[in-house]
């Protein structure tokens, strides 16, 4: 098996790192099995029938705990009167009673890593071959429509269910609906990569834009209503954005950028954290929510549109941020970032604008919902009429554009088609009601798929190269190939996000700050010391040669 790239410090942290945790998981089922056959060879006989039954609803409510992410924090009262170092001790120690308890989740992690391998194995070696990349659109749009045919016969559902606001089956822009928007969005912007349909390129703009609206929006909902600012609450949030693309960047020797919607999404959701965040006890008041839109819009203005501010804010950045095409080593460090971001700049902002007025809507349509069909019709035909028009308008005079002009209209435009699809998709009561599940599904790992299709879907086969190629598991039957990768690919994507969640809950207690501070602090060192001990036995070697 042959390396397109030379080990890196980073891949030998994670063996070095996942070698005394598959010795402890391998540990912790041998514990586990043989403590299950004595039990089970106890219950054979007739003796002690009580407290063998009592021992089996104690196992499973440990298990219930395990699964629901009990993780790393025991539940044993001993455990819980030792020090804040016990955890990380008592796994080194390959202590009995530790490694049952986490069992689960060190196998979550053995799991996770095997699938990092597997991204490896992909896009790193010439174990699989490639293929390149054709185009054809009726063959794009054959199995664009066919998904949907299939996803509304098969997953067509009807939700019943109440708004959040005033306990009424109103649902607009419900939690099932904007799933959905994700998933059929997620889709072509899939098959834009993979089959190279550049002719859809301002139609991805689009979509993008809808994500970091979402973005806005689903994140002032979270912390307008439930006022949570925590830092076990803003752990979970940097871990579900960050935690597959960090493991992904490190195995594989990527910059941040090259996955430039996770850190655009990471700075989006900060500056709304930062946004209501801040004297957020008087977020009640009108005033202070509107001065702080305006405070967006401003820092938005300053920093994107006032030539050099840019450079002079996130150049000390540069290293996290800072990105190197292969294919386009000319261009500065910053420009991907510096692009990416601008495209975006304002969307954010409105989907929190939306959010913020989101009760008021569904006020204004819980009484269109009362009033007479005659003025009910005429309203909503109204608004139809209005949406269409203006949809119809953007996509002659923006959307036809070629891509280059379209980018520069895009930053102040892409609330427009936002806001038709919302006004469409949600213009009777029961339209806004339906879904199809299995987009829906899919909407709720697009993170996942859009990091794991870079290298288990496509390949670039060098550090930071932009994936201008097929992973290639059926040489010469692109069709059959394209059906065994998607499989694959889908079905990994989702035991990452599964797996996302599972660690997430494990290692980010959500009432202890200590206990978050202190896994904050281990992990630092020991990735701290794993990469350095790393870096001693990968470079010195080379440099000697």
């Amino acid at each position: 098996m042959a390396m397109s790239s030379s080990v890196t410090p980073g891949l030998m942290s994670v063996v070095l790192g996942i070698v005394p945790v598959i010795v402890a998981w391998l540990y912790a089922e041998y514990l586990h099995y043989a403590k299950h056959s004595f039990s089970s060879a106890k219950a054979h006989s007739d003796v002690n029938l009580v407290e063998i039954a009592k021992d089996f609803v104690k196992e499973d409510d440990k298990a219930l705990l395990i699964e629901e992410g009990g993780g790393l924090q025991s539940a044993s009262p001993k455990a819980k009167g030792s020090s804040v170092h016990s955890p990380l001790i008592r796994f080194f120690l390959l202590d009995e009673s530790f490694l049952v308890d986490n069992r689960l989740t060190l196998r979550a992690i053995i799991e996770f890593a095997v699938l990092m391998g597997y991204f490896y194995l992909c896009d790193r070696t010439d174990v699989f071959s490639s293929s390149k990349k054709s185009y054809n659109r009726d063959l794009f749009l054959f199995l664009y429509f066919l998904l949907i045919i299939v996803s509304a016969i098969t997953s067509f559902t009807i939700h019943n269910d109440k708004s959040a606001f005033n306990g009424k089956s109103i649902m607009y822009l419900n939690r099932h609906q904007t799933e959905e928007w994700k998933g059929w969005m997620q889709v072509l912007f899939l098959m834009y990569h993979y089959f190279a349909a550049a002719e859809y390129y301002n139609a991805i703009r689009v979509f993008i834009a809808c994500y970091v609206w979402m973005t806005g929006f689903g994140n002032f909902s979270y912390y307008y209503i439930r006022k949570d600012f925590s830092l076990a609450r803003f752990a979970q949030m940097m871990w579900r954005l960050n935690f597959l693309v960090i493991f992904s960047c490190i195995v594989l020797n990527n910059s941040y950028m090259l996955y430039y919607i996770c850190p655009m999404h990471t700075l989006f959701t900060l500056m709304v954290y930062g946004a209501l965040g801040i004297m957020n006890k008087y977020n009640e008041k009108g005033s202070v929510i509107a001065a702080k839109i305006v405070a967006c819009f401003v820092v938005v203005i300053v920093v994107w549109e006032i030539p050099g501010v840019f450079e002079w804010i996130w150049s000390p950045f540069t290293f996290l941020l800072g990105y190197n095409d292969p294919a386009k080593p000319q261009l500065p460090l910053l420009h991907e970032w510096h692009f990416r971001s601008g495209l975006d700049r304002y969307i954010w902002i409105i989907g929190m604008l939306y959010a913020y007025y989101h009760p008021t809507v569904e006020s204004w349509m819980d009484k269109l919902e009362e009033a007479e069909i005659k003025i009910r019709m005429a309203i909503k035909t109204t608004v139809a009429l209005i949406a269409l028009t203006m949809g119809y308008f953007w996509f002659e005079y923006i959307y036809k554009l070629d891509k280059l002009t379209y980018n520069k209209y895009h930053p102040y435009t892409s609330w427009i088609p936002i806001t038709v699809y919302i006004c469409l998709r949600n213009i009777t009561q029961s339209f806004r009601g339906y879904s199809l599940t299995l987009l829906a599904w899919l909407g709720k790992i697009t993170l996942e798929t859009y990091i794991s299709q870079f290298h288990i879907w496509l390949r670039s086969g060098v550090a930071d190269g932009q994936p201008k190629l097929l992973l290639s598991l059926i040489p010469e039957y692109p069709l059959l190939n394209f059906m065994l990768t998607t499989s694959i690919y889908v079905a990994i994507s989702y035991r990452l996000f599964e797996l996302t969640n599972t660690l997430k809950t494990a290692f980010i207690p959500t009432k202890d700050d200590k206990r978050l501070v202190y896994n904050t602090i281990a992990v630092i060192i020991i990735c701290t010391c794993l990469y350095f001990f790393s870096f001693v036995v990968v470079k010195i070697p080379q440099n000697l040669v």
